[in-house]
């Protein structure tokens, strides 16, 4: 299971989901309604639990930095533009790996056959009880506010709900907070996770796999979250030992 949270970096999120749907895994996918904000604010994508498909589709096909694909919101056209300073050039806008997605119709597919979408509000979903059987959930990126729900077991929505059933359970838990820096009670509430079993995967990339675009240090943060998911991907180059090697290739 996926649950994503109000923090910042719905980019985090789509590429573990891309990750998880190139493994060929199903997802049981919850966004929390402060989600819903950040996703329409970082892609100007408008979420629908019940016409989800589209939405889901055009997130995860979405270049980043790059123009959105059509979906069924159409905010962004409305919104100011904000012009870039020419001080600081802007990013090129760099596609999602096609060896990992492969034509928008293979991800059109795998979000129709592998996906289903639960509403925050739907504590009766499958993934609320613990005879529902998963391989784990990842909650990514993790708001302070739903990292501490998790820690406290508020269970106030379907995505702590889930969470609080992983760990019952025994099952492996990724918690994965953006947000920094961290108050004493975030990091508290951080220790409560680690030793109810849950692993606190925070969203911080490494810069010796090569990396060359904002893309790509998206996907090492993705790639890791995935490692401790214990779910295979070639999200990123890895470690041989060799120094310098990644620059090299």
């Amino acid at each position: 299971m996926v649950g994503v949270s109000g923090a910042s970096g719905t980019p985090y999120a789509a590429a573990v989901l891309r990750g998880l749907l190139a493994a060929g895994l199903p997802v049981d996918l919850v966004l929390s309604r402060a989600a819903r904000l950040t996703l329409l604010d970082e892609t100007g994508i408008a979420w629908h639990d019940v016409a989800w498909k589209q939405p889901l589709a055009s997130w995860l096909s979405a270049p980043l930095g790059g123009p959105v694909p059509d979906s069924a919101d159409t905010s962004r056209s409305a919104r100011p533009a904000q012009p870039v300073p020419p001080a600081v050039p802007a990013l090129p806008a760099v596609a999602a790996p096609p060896a990992l997605l492969g034509p928008p119709d293979t991800l059109a597919a795998a979000v129709e056959t592998l996906v289903a979408v639960h509403a925050p509000g739907n504590l009766a979903a499958p993934t609320s009880s613990g005879s529902y059987q998963t391989r784990g959930m990842i909650v990514v990126p993790a708001s302070t506010a739903c990292l501490a729900g998790i820690a406290l077991g508020l269970s106030k929505d379907l995505l702590q709900r889930s969470a609080d059933v992983t760990l019952k359970e025994g099952r492996r838990l990724v918690v994965v907070p953006r947000e920094m820096p961290y108050t004493g009670a975030t990091l508290r509430h951080m220790l409560t996770l680690h030793d109810a079993g849950a692993v606190v995967a925070a969203a911080s990339p490494g810069f010796y796999a090569g990396a060359r675009t904002a893309a790509d240090l998206v996907d090492f943060v993705a790639g890791r979250v995935l490692d401790a998911a214990g779910v295979d991907h070639a999200l990123f180059r890895r470690w041989t030992g060799e120094l310098g090697r990644a620059r090299q290739t």
